[in-house]
């Protein structure tokens, strides 16, 4: 998304938009978003690849020389110390494009933010139930 105004209208858009050694990049970290949140649905949101399960799970972006993970704050800050060797901000890292990403940590904050959703999403219909 390095200044184009491309309107992607689902991730395999996205992704064919990149070249190849990128795509091969974002295929596997689709993937391992996919094993790791089974139920969450895919879509665009904010012109990125976006996964949804209950309400937003994770975003990924590709940049000229990183990929951006965006699990929100509560993501980033559940996995501080595993994210410290990382550029980040509050509710996201980057992740150099010339390394290999750390799918195993990232199917782990994929699985902590599927649960968090589900609990929210479970806490607000039991909520909602009493009144």
């Amino acid at each position: 998304m390095d200044g184009n105004k491309i309107a992607y209208v689902s991730v395999d858009d996205y992704i064919s938009n990149y070249p190849p050694a990128v795509q091969q990049i974002l295929q596997t970290l689709r993937k391992e978003i996919q094993a790791s949140a089974p139920d969450a649905k895919e879509k665009i949101s904010y012109q990125m690849p976006t996964f949804d399960l209950q309400g937003s799970l994770v975003h990924f972006a590709a940049y000229k020389h990183h990929i951006g993970f965006y699990p929100g704050a509560d993501g980033i800050a559940a996995f501080q110390a595993e994210l410290s060797g990382y550029k980040g901000a509050k509710g996201s890292v980057q992740f150099p494009i010339d390394k290999p990403l750390p799918y195993g940590l990232i199917a782990k904050i994929v699985k902590y933010r599927a649960a968090r959703n589900l609990e929210r999403a479970e806490a607000k219909r039991s909520g909602n139930k009493k009144s």
